[in-house]
């Protein structure tokens, strides 16, 4: 039995991007904070809710209307023993005076400065802003340096929990894009760091929104619209459904320093059917979610051989639709569909769709049209599906003709 009691639970959230009135973003921040004192509430033995964390970009354009509304969720949604940590970037810049004017009207209106050491509950806190686009000069990285040594000294076994808007690149999913490199020579003596960020709104539930290497490193997800970070899907980053997106982290640590990390979905209220376990985050040997052990022990993505094809085939197109392959462990990524001329098996069209795994309600079929098909044309179409980490499915086909 695990006998894990809490003595920490905090929230991260990030990238909710407030407008100038309510909108489907107020809604949704005030509906996360109702389910994470639910939850708080609901546990066996540990009912606080210590902190919560928002990692930048809580504004659309961080003017001085956006960032009341926001002040107006936390002083109505939250409660005095919540220790609120808030941090700013790029979004936060675009309103008058860029970021200066950004900085000042943050400070004045939540009583906080951009860059915090806080101590909760006997556990490190560091959050720093940007201050070069979504990126940090010198004087950030200094600072991040002097209060990363400041932690490890107070208990060098600890997690240390680190909080800035843009993902470390190379990192967690998203970080390809929307990562930004100045902390990473001062991170890596430190593997104890337990790292979260935004700014690409890649979802939680992506297994690749955790990530261990040097240090652990996790994504926060958005409460307004995912974005992907794959470019060779048809439409781009952005995927289908992409305001369907309401995601925040919720994190535990008990008294010898374990950390248990688990991604919920606000908008159906429900966790995602995975929590992720660091019990010695100081010992990079023990981590569990490198990317060598995570390829190497990737699940098999199969179809059982069940599956339906459904081709609606018109003059110069078709439409496709095929049940979702199988992942016992995790999702599937996405499909690769190929369509070969069945004269000489040469690629007529071939395109990457992703599964939906992103919604909490994944689809339980795949529909995608494919067009410029030649009229009157005899046709092979092949769909093998993908996981997260190399692991290719088996293929399926089905013939068709065009009209």
């Amino acid at each position: 039995m695990e006998n894990f009691n809490p003595v920490l639970r905090f929230v991260a959230v990030s990238d909710v991007h407030y407008k100038s009135e309510r909108s489907k973003e107020t809604e949704r921040m005030e509906k996360a904070m109702k389910a994470a004192y639910r939850i708080a509430e609901e546990h066996p033995t540990y009912k606080n809710l210590d902190a919560l964390v928002v990692v930048g970009d809580f504004a659309n354009r961080g003017e001085q209307c956006q960032m009341d509304l926001f002040k107006e969720t936390l002083d109505n949604f939250t409660k005095e023993e919540t220790k609120k940590i808030m941090l700013i970037s790029s979004h936060e810049f675009h309103g008058p005076e860029g970021m200066e004017g950004g900085y000042e009207r943050f400070e004045n209106t939540f009583g906080q400065k951009g860059d915090q050491h806080n101590v909760v509950n006997g556990f490190h806190f560091i959050s720093v802003s940007s201050n070069n686009g979504a990126g940090f000069k010198e004087d950030k990285v200094a600072f991040m340096a002097e209060e990363l040594e400041k932690a490890a000294a107070d208990d060098p076994k600890k997690p240390i929990f680190v909080f800035q808007h843009p993902h470390i690149q190379s990192t967690v999913y998203g970080s390809c894009l929307w990562g930004e490199s100045d902390f990473t020579a001062t991170m890596m003596n430190y593997p104890q760091i337990i790292d979260f960020s935004g700014h690409s709104h890649a979802p939680i539930n992506d297994p690749r929104s955790i990530h261990q290497q040097h240090f652990t490193s996790l994504g926060t997800g958005t409460l307004s619209y995912f974005e992907l970070d794959e470019f060779d899907t048809i439409y781009g980053t952005i995927p289908p459904d992409d305001e369907n997106a309401a995601q925040m982290t919720i994190v535990e640590a008990d008294a010898e320093g374990r950390v248990r990390i688990y991604p919920y979905d606000v908008l159906t209220d429900n966790f995602f059917p995975r929590v992720w376990k660091i019990d010695t985050p100081y010992d990079p040997d023990s981590f569990l979610y490198t990317d060598a052990k995570r390829i190497a022990n990737a699940e098999k993505v199969y179809f059982t051989g069940d599956e339906k094809i459904k081709i609606v085939a018109e003059e110069n197109e078709c439409t496709v639709t095929f049940e979702q392959a199988k992942c016992d462990d995790e999702y599937v990524n996405g499909y690769e569909i190929t369509v070969r001329r069945k004269s000489d098996g040469l690629i007529e069209r071939h395109l990457a769709v992703w599964s939906s795994y992103y919604l909490y309600n994944m689809p339980e079929t795949v529909t995608q049209k494919i067009e410029k098909l030649k009229a009157d044309t005899e046709y092979i179409l092949e769909i093998r599906a993908y996981g997260f980490w190399k692991n290719y499915s088996n293929k399926i086909s089905k013939d068709f003709k065009t009209k």
